[in-house]
């Protein structure tokens, strides 16, 4: 058994021009001035795009919640997670998702390290006892899934004795006013504390990137923390 950290990796998609031929050419758009290019065609106002335009034009767009207008870019994020997370995770429909999975992926082989890789939960006790509990939990779970891979049953049927706490890794891709939404959600208070430790640091790395978008929720939720 092996207890791996929680950790994400953000990736954005930024827009570059392609010509006749599909070669890509020039620098690629910053997210928030290719919002602005877009969101300026509906009122014609292309000319009015300067150097610094960007962040204000696109802080409009949020404050007037025109909102179609934020789906013009996109950004993924790879999670390191339990299961638990994921199956949150997949509930927001508008997104796409990448899934390792344990039907085809077998614990026992090297490449794994011969062994089930597990997430620690954030345990609210402080006694030991949940926790040495767990640990014992995760090994019988290992101890059961190579056995039933030895015996001879293939992955996707061993699987059915593995943990919730089952270590996996997932892509997330959505547009950025979905990236909102499921900052709303996974962020507040109320949130399971696995999965929103891991969306604060993801909207750590969009307020950065997107501030007319993000720093408003970094506010909310970040400062909160």
């Amino acid at each position: 058994m092996k207890i791996i950290k929680p950790s994400v990796e953000i990736y954005f998609h930024l827009p570059q021009q392609v010509d006749e031929s599909g070669c890509m050419s020039g620098l690629p758009f910053h997210p928030e001035a290719f919002l602005e290019q877009a969101g300026r065609l509906c009122y014609k106002s292309e000319d009015k795009i300067t150097e610094d335009s960007a962040s204000k034009f696109v802080t409009m767009l949020n404050k007037n919640r025109h909102h179609a207008m934020l789906e013009h870019c996109v950004a993924s994020a790879k999670y390191v997670c339990d299961r638990g997370m994921t199956h949150e995770l997949v509930r927001h429909r508008l997104a796409s998702f990448a899934q390792e999975s344990t039907r085809y992926c077998n614990y026992s082989k090297d490449k794994f390290d011969n062994a089930v890789g597990v997430i620690m939960p954030p345990f609210t006790t402080t006694d030991g006892r949940a926790e040495t509990e767990w640990r014992e939990a995760m090994m019988d779970a290992e101890r059961h899934y190579l056995n039933m891979l030895e015996f001879g049953e293939p992955p996707q049927i061993a699987r059915s004795v593995l943990p919730i706490s089952l270590k996996t890794e997932i892509w997330i891709t959505c547009n950025l006013r979905e990236w909102m939404h499921v900052f709303n959600m996974r962020c507040a208070k109320t949130a399971h504390p696995q999965i929103r430790a891991l969306m604060l640091e993801t909207l750590k790395v969009f307020r950065v990137v997107v501030p007319a978008m993000f720093e408003p929720l970094a506010k909310t939720y970040i400062e909160e923390n």
